[in-house]
């Protein structure tokens, strides 16, 4: 069976840095591209970031370019999100998502990725 677990959220303050983790079970990672997604209270859940399948290919939501940064490590059939200065505005509870139908560049369009992980928080408080 094909799941997602994303972890590594937490409590962190203004300024500080996070690494998210998506992990990928059932299924090789390197034959998906892989999306962030994140929701905050209230709000629709918007693109964060997305690699393509051999990583070649990176995007970023405006709000987070220099910032935050995408990785994987398809030995592991793991994606990473490397988030610095964080923000109360970073503030959400964060997806990775999978999808086996996106080649080339990847896309940070919610519609378009199939598998979904389960979501950790972030909260960046002081």
């Amino acid at each position: 069976q094909l799941q997602l677990v994303a972890s590594g959220g937490g409590l962190v303050q203004p300024g500080g840095s996070l690494t998210l983790s998506c992990a990928a079970s059932g299924f090789a990672l390197d034959y998906y591209a892989i999306g962030w997604f994140r929701q905050a209270p209230g709000k629709e859940r918007e693109g964060v970031s997305c690699i393509s399948r051999r990583g070649g290919s990176t995007n970023y939501a405006d709000s987070v370019k220099g910032r935050f940064t995408v990785s994987r490590d398809n030995a592991k059939n793991t994606v990473y999100l490397q988030m610095n200065s964080l923000n109360a505005e970073d503030t959400a509870v964060y997806y990775c998502a999978a999808d086996g139908r996106i080649f080339g560049s990847c896309t940070t369009a919610r519609g378009e990725y199939e598998y979904w992980g389960q979501g950790t928080q972030v909260t960046v408080s002081s």
